[in-house]
């Protein structure tokens, strides 16, 4: 069994627990193919990885790759996702930090979670993305978005104006700092964080939600995944920022961006005991009383 393994920054008070978890992946016999940037971190600062299996992108990891896993929050799963796209490989996220939406195993709970994998004790929870496309393909390869597309203002303090249609269809236009088109997964995200609704993953639904709108009556709408949506931002500056989950692009006045679902699904490995309504109370600290 291959297991992809990719982690943004190897953290000096973390060695033990990547130790402890190629040394489980090494017990189970599974040969670990881990980024290149990873790996000289492994070999400088742990001693280790030198004769790993290595890969750069996500055509290293189009086919033979039965596991991917991410290690650390949920930034570093996102990135995680680029590499795997329509592999079809599940995503396991080990957390390093605190509890997150994506990479929710942590350090006390590995060696279960990894057994749990092995003897296939787990289900697979499939993600929608959004795709992106523009007249130039401001993104190149790099557009999908597992979170969020979000155009926002740039360098200014002035409002923009983003013209928005639904399969053709005129919705509205945002008099705002900038608008949100995330999926369900993102509604935990900037989403959330700019007053839009929670949704449960599986939900075929994406979410346009305006950030700090004038008018204040304009608020979040959730729409069908299988329609189009289509931008277009308008201001007094030449150009604004374009963003895709972490990556940002400059993008010119009155460019016109097409907001699809993707053509194929994440699979996110999903243990019964870390669904999805007790991290939302556990993140959300819904029912605690703090006043004890």
């Amino acid at each position: 069994m291959k297991v992809a393994v990719y982690c943004r920054k190897l953290i000096k008070q973390h060695i033990p627990q990547y130790a402890k978890f190629f040394n489980i992946l090494n017990d189970f016999g599974w040969t670990p193919v881990v980024h290149s940037d990873f790996k000289q971190q492994l070999i400088k600062k742990v001693g280790m990885g030198h004769h790993f299996d290595e890969f750069n992108s996500h055509f290293d990891l189009a086919t033979g790759i039965d596991l991917a896993v991410s290690i650390g929050g949920d930034g570093t799963f996102l990135r995680t996702v680029s590499y795997v796209r329509a592999s079809g490989a599940p995503i396991l996220g080990i957390n390093t930090g605190r509890l997150g939406f994506l990479a929710n195993v942590n350090e006390e709970s590995l060696d279960e979670a990894m057994q749990k994998v092995k003897d296939k004790k787990y289900v697979h929870q499939s993600r929608s993305l959004l795709r992106v496309e523009t007249a130039n393909n401001i993104f190149g390869e790099d557009n999908l978005a597992m979170n969020e597309l979000t155009l926002h203002k740039k360098d200014t303090s002035s409002m923009i104006t983003v013209h928005a249609s639904l399969e053709g269809k005129y919705l509205n236009s945002y008099w705002a700092d900038g608008l949100i088109v995330g999926t369900p997964t993102g509604s935990t995200a900037y989403s959330l964080s700019c007053g839009g609704p929670i949704i449960t993953p599986g939900c075929q639904v994406h979410i346009l939600t305006p950030i700090a709108p004038h008018n204040l009556n304009v608020r979040p709408v959730v729409v069908p995944d299988h329609m189009p949506i289509k931008l277009q931002v308008e201001g007094r500056d030449r150009s604004y920022l374009m963003s895709l989950d972490s990556i940002s692009k400059p993008i010119k006045n009155g460019t016109e961006v097409t907001v699809k679902k993707a053509e194929f699904m994440i699979n996110v490995v999903k243990f019964e005991e870390n669904n999805f309504l007790d991290t939302i109370r556990a993140k959300m600290m819904w029912g605690m009383d703090k006043r004890n």
